[in-house]
């Protein structure tokens, strides 16, 4: 199969997420908040880019609509997995996540199993921004959090618990999570018939 440039960024969010995840979590790595960070943008920034080539050049594929949205999911799902190691997300978010994301894989695989394809829906891209969004928030204000507990302890004993604010914005994301979940299985109901 020749793969379109669309895919090709596609695949490409896929493979940087392990060196993003090998980033965030050494600890000893200076400004590893900032780095892990860009490289995140650089996977958020492919997911925007490979939609558009491929609506505006007409390269949208079956394999683009299946791979895509498992692209953003293991972006995604590596940062919820890393911000709870540090203590910034709590458990019940990424089981919210992942319920949702196995839930929608398994209705996949039915309708391909069917021959047919079902898209992210317009709920499920706003789960992903968001997401995407406040995971870079999260990264800067980490990175912040340790610039001025380096430099400033009097100011740093000042500030907030960085994981009441990164908890604060996944909770959001969870709930986004969770209603685009809710309206992607019913809206599948119109088109598998899980009777067979």
């Amino acid at each position: 199969m020749k793969l379109n440039i669309p895919n090709i960024l596609t695949i490409a969010r896929i493979i940087i997420t392990p060196f993003f995840l090998w980033i965030i979590l050494s600890e000893n790595l200076p400004h590893r908040f900032l780095i892990a960070c860009i490289v995140f943008s650089i996977g958020a920034i492919t997911d925007a880019v490979d939609g558009h080539l491929a609506r505006k050049n007409n390269q949208i594929t079956n394999f683009g609509k299946f791979l895509d949205p498992i692209a953003d999911k293991v972006l995604t799902t590596s940062a919820l997995l890393a911000f709870m190691s540090m203590g910034l997300c709590n458990i019940w978010i990424v089981m919210l996540v992942l319920t949702r994301e196995f839930a929608i894989a398994s209705v996949r695989m039915i309708a391909a199993s069917g021959g047919v394809v079902i898209p992210a829906n317009i709920w499920g891209k706003i789960k992903t921004v968001t997401q995407m969004v406040f995971t870079i928030l999260i990264m800067l204000l980490g990175e912040t959090w340790e610039i001025i507990a380096d430099t400033n302890a009097e100011l740093f004993a000042k500030l907030p618990d960085l994981s009441l604010i990164s908890n604060g914005l996944l909770w959001i994301t969870a709930i986004f999570t969770v209603v685009s979940g809710v309206i992607y299985l019913f809206d599948s109901r119109k088109i598998i018939d899980f009777t067979k």
